[in-house]
């Protein structure tokens, strides 16, 4: 017999997750645009009203284009329903607002589609070269005698030892190719772009662990006691109680490390700086230098979901009255009591009136506030005064009163740092036109630079001379700071938050 039955049965159990089911059916193209245009990696929620008004907006703009839109669905409805199908995620945020987030398997799918929008990376040497190393590597640490382990340790000692003395004794250095610099680009976005997902449902899990619990508490089916004792006994190991947390908690050692983050953030970093990397989208650019922003903020997500399970039983355990139960026992138990005294009299339909809320009580009260003539007064006349009143400032005195010129500052970045004319961006700033160099100004400029990780903390200062609006020259000592073409090109692509308009 063939094993078309069960991988028949594997097929179904794969098409009916949602991940592929967001995929498929007539409106398939119109939900992966929307929620492609609602999040990003940067926008990881949307308030709940706002993410209906866009919906709204979406299906008008694709009405007056001509093309088709779910019939009798306004953004309201839709939400609910990718609710309901496990495509989107509603929880209340730390203000209170209600928000809307992808879920793990939304996120998977919305991955999907853009691995497929990319050109495929086919086969290569440095692929093959990552497999081989991988693989190697794995088998070192799964080999269980130790002699094989340490004839592989030598040879591996052996080769760097040839390598090093190579370089040691003058060897020339070879850079990798852009080709193959390329290749390794598109693997590197591959694996950052499968991070949210994972971190996702990490996240789901923990949340089931929380609602599982408090459908404990509420069933009542199982003591309290029992409910926290089971807690106690799994708290340290929580995590560990799905594969997506086992693999988590491993990670998790190594996320804790500074310094390996650190590193993390400084190979980027190389990498970024090599020739190749001015062939990348600046959004691909933006994708690789925020991995270590990835790591961290799912790591972050993952941990606050285990602090609200914490929170539940600890106001549960604070808010759990003892004595409380036990009255409300003796009182209901009183009332079975009497119930079976009155079933010994009481006929087949008898019935007995019961009110649901007691009585409102009326009690007579005398008012607390008399009639006071002062307070029924009109308010004294105003009083007329010449018109003296001082010329209002003009909009350019306004302008130059307000916050950092950030798209102006920008621009001089991006051209300045392009041509290569200037080194710094003090020198830059010192040079820049009068109105340019308020001190406020300065921080505008720390601020664009900080959006492409070119602000370092262990680099000199420099000064910066400032001019106030009244003339006023102050001079400034600020990081020393030099932007690479990679990282002006990559600051051409941003836009940066907090632009001030005319």
């Amino acid at each position: 017999m063939s094993e078309v039955v069960g991988e028949l049965a594997r097929a179904q159990d794969a098409l009916g997750r949602p991940t592929l089911r967001l995929l498929d059916g007539k409106w398939a193209v119109f939900r992966v645009a929307a929620l492609r245009s609602s999040f990003s990696r940067e926008r990881r929620s949307v308030q709940a009203d706002q993410l209906h008004v866009q919906v709204d907006t979406y299906l008008s703009e694709l009405q007056r284009e001509g093309m088709d839109v779910p019939p009798n669905m306004n953004g309201r409805a839709l939400c609910n329903a990718w609710v309901n199908d496990q495509w989107l995620f509603r929880d209340n945020a730390s203000d209170g607002s209600l928000v809307y987030s992808l879920t793990s398997s939304a996120l998977e799918a919305l991955d999907l589609v853009q691995n497929l929008s990319r050109d495929r990376v086919l086969v290569s040497e440095s692929r093959l070269t990552t497999i081989l190393d991988t693989v190697r590597r794995w088998a070192l640490e799964a080999s269980p005698d130790a002699e094989a382990r340490i004839e592989r340790l030598n040879a591996q000692i052996r080769e760097l030892e040839v390598e090093r003395d190579r370089l040691v004794a003058g060897g020339e250095v070879t850079a990798a190719s852009d080709d193959r610099m390329l290749d390794g680009y598109t693997n590197l976005i591959d694996l950052i772009g499968q991070l949210p997902s994972d971190f996702k449902r990490v996240e789901e899990s923990v949340l089931g662990m929380h609602r599982k619990i408090l459908r404990d508490f509420r069933d009542e089916d199982r003591p309290v006691v029992e409910v926290l004792d089971e807690y106690l006994e799994k708290h340290d190991e929580l995590v560990k109680a799905t594969p997506e947390g086992r693999a988590f908690d491993g990670a998790f050692v190594l996320l804790r490390d500074d310094a390996l983050l650190l590193e993390l953030r400084e190979n980027v970093q190389v990498l970024l700086a090599h020739p190749a990397a001015a062939a990348l989208d600046a959004r691909d650019v933006i994708e690789i230098r925020g991995a270590v922003a990835v790591i961290r903020q799912g790591t972050r997500d993952v941990l606050a979901q285990r602090r609200r399970l914490t929170a539940t039983l600890k106001e549960h355990i604070v808010n759990h009255d003892v004595l409380q139960e036990r009255e409300l026992d003796r009182v209901i138990r009183g009332i079975g009591r009497e119930l079976a005294k009155w079933m010994e009299t009481a006929g087949p339909r008898a019935a007995v009136p019961v009110e649901l809320l007691p009585p409102t009580m009326k009690v007579g009260h005398l008012r607390e506030r008399l009639w006071d003539p002062a307070s029924d007064a009109p308010p004294p006349p105003l009083e007329e005064v010449e018109d003296d009143t001082v010329e209002p400032p003009t909009v350019e005195e306004l302008r130059m009163q307000g916050g950092p010129s950030l798209d102006e500052l920008r621009t001089a970045l991006i051209d300045t740092f392009t041509n290569g004319d200037i080194d710094t961006v003090g020198q830059l700033f010192n040079e820049l036109p009068t109105e340019l160099r308020r001190p406020v100004e300065i921080l505008g400029l720390l601020h664009v630079v900080s959006r492409v990780d070119a602000l370092k903390d262990d680099t000199d200062a420099e000064v910066f001379e400032a001019i106030r609006p009244n003339g006023e020259r102050r001079n400034f000592l600020a990081p020393m700071i030099s932007l690479t073409r990679a990282e002006a090109a990559a600051l051409a692509g941003l836009t940066v938050e907090g632009d001030v308009d005319e």
